[in-house]
């Protein structure tokens, strides 16, 4: 059997799906923009020659990724 749904109900739940949405969408380019800022540092290391790529941890990476 099918309920009666009063339109207040469908503005409210659609009101908050949007603002749900809002949110996530602003979290999402927060952390593109951290990303980008990692990037560039990242590029300016490298450039620079001050880069320094820790053997250990890249050696365990590719054996894990071997097995």
């Amino acid at each position: 059997m099918i309920s009666q749904t009063t339109s207040s109900a469908v503005r409210s739940a659609y009101t908050s799906n949007t603002s749900d949405v809002k949110m996530a969408k602003t979290k999402v380019g927060v952390s593109q923009e951290a990303n980008t800022s990692k990037i560039d540092k990242l590029k300016e290391l490298i450039d620079s020659g001050e880069y320094k790529v820790n053997i250990q941890s890249l050696s365990e990476k590719m054996a894990d990724s071997l097995l």
